[in-house]
């Protein structure tokens, strides 16, 4: 179990930066994600770590050891890719089994070591299996055997569960974050999912065209976002257009050109939000902190979309100046209509100020 760090990393791909100026240190026994949309960079970042791929710049470590040109057979590494690369013309065990015998283990060590991990990823009774005869998720599980057996320092996943539908994904996330918490393996998780990342991670990072944007707790990420792309990119945001209109050391009132006036709390700013009187400033409210009925921050608005999900229900309140998406829990009350009036209250505390 080692930790990671990466620091001042920079990758350039011709004219082009994949990464760019990129610290991280991830803790040992860290399930660490890196987390944004297509091309963002994280896939760039875990081949850096996994040694396919060499830095233009800066230097990776492995606790004070530095692998920055290392091999990746070298690195003592365990990977699962999207497409699990795995072998078809050999069985489970042979394929859980390949890199042990690339290590030169005796036969006997070697069964032992498959027998174990084998029953780890709960495919005790697939041994004999050719990879055609399993499903995507038991699949899944052999790549993830084939990683784990080397007991590898740090364990790498690059999209694992992209393949796979979404009960599937659900019970394949769960046996992951299980093995990995009980294993206490190193673990570096690429995906654009943020469902994954919120529910698997310790920590995240989350990147955008080959920068950081924000590294946090699920908590720290998803409740103080220090940008609009964060925000917008975690969960769903409502996120508004305002002018600061007073501030003190606790209280902060903002208004928009219609005349809506709102007052949140100066302790829920971003560091980045530029919190003057007078500035123009982007609000953050998520839809499910929104309340039906009375209290702080009242509004009325006119009903222009209705979505029934069982859990919730969704709508689209039209504000002056102002779109909302409110997220109600559904209790079995009276569903609302489109065109209805519906009066709502947002807490001063479910303000979030951001910066750009």
């Amino acid at each position: 179990m080692k930790g990671v760090r990466l620091q001042d990393i920079t990758k350039t791909f011709g004219k082009v930066h994949g990464v760019k100026e990129l610290n991280i240190d991830i803790q040992p026994g860290e399930f660490f994600t890196f987390l944004g949309p297509s091309g963002c960079g994280k896939t760039t970042t875990l081949r850096m770590i996994a040694g396919f791929y060499y830095p233009t710049e800066g230097k990776i470590f492995f606790d004070e050891r530095d692998v920055t040109r290392l091999q990746p057979n070298k690195r003592d590494i365990g990977m699962v890719f999207q497409n699990y690369a795995l072998f078809p013309h050999m069985t489970v065990n042979e394929n859980i089994a390949f890199g042990l015998e690339v290590r030169k283990f005796s036969k006997e060590d070697i069964k032992a070591k498959v027998d174990e991990v084998r029953g780890l990823v709960r495919l005790e009774q697939y041994g004999g299996r050719k990879i055609n005869e399993l499903s995507g998720g038991q699949q899944q599980r052999v790549a993830l055997a084939r990683a784990l057996v080397i007991k590898p320092d740090i364990l790498l996943l690059d999209e694992p569960l992209s393949n796979l539908d979404a009960k599937l994904r659900e019970e394949t996330r769960i046996e992951i974050k299980r093995l990995q918490a009980e294993l206490g393996v190193t673990t570096v998780y690429v995906t654009h999912d943020q469902t994954e990342a919120m529910a698997m991670s310790d920590r995240i990072m989350v990147m955008e065209n080959g920068y950081v944007q924000q590294i946090g707790t699920p908590q720290e990420i998803y409740n103080r976002p220090v940008n609009r792309f964060v925000s917008s990119f975690i969960g769903e945001s409502n996120t508004l257009e305002m002018t600061i209109m007073s501030i003190d050391s606790e209280k902060v009132v903002v208004k928009n050109e219609q005349g809506v006036t709102l007052t949140g709390l100066l302790e829920n700013s971003s560091p980045l939000a530029p919190m003057n009187k007078g500035e123009t400033i982007h609000v953050s409210i998520r839809p499910e902190s929104i309340l039906q009925g009375d209290g702080e921050n009242t509004l009325t608005g006119e009903i222009t979309f209705v979505e029934f999900t069982g859990l919730s229900v969704n709508y689209i309140v039209k504000i002056p100046g102002i779109t909302l998406k409110v997220m109600i829990i559904n209790t079995g009350g009276k569903l609302l209509q489109i065109g209805d009036s519906i009066q709502l209250s947002i807490p001063s505390r479910s303000l979030y100020f951001l910066g750009e």
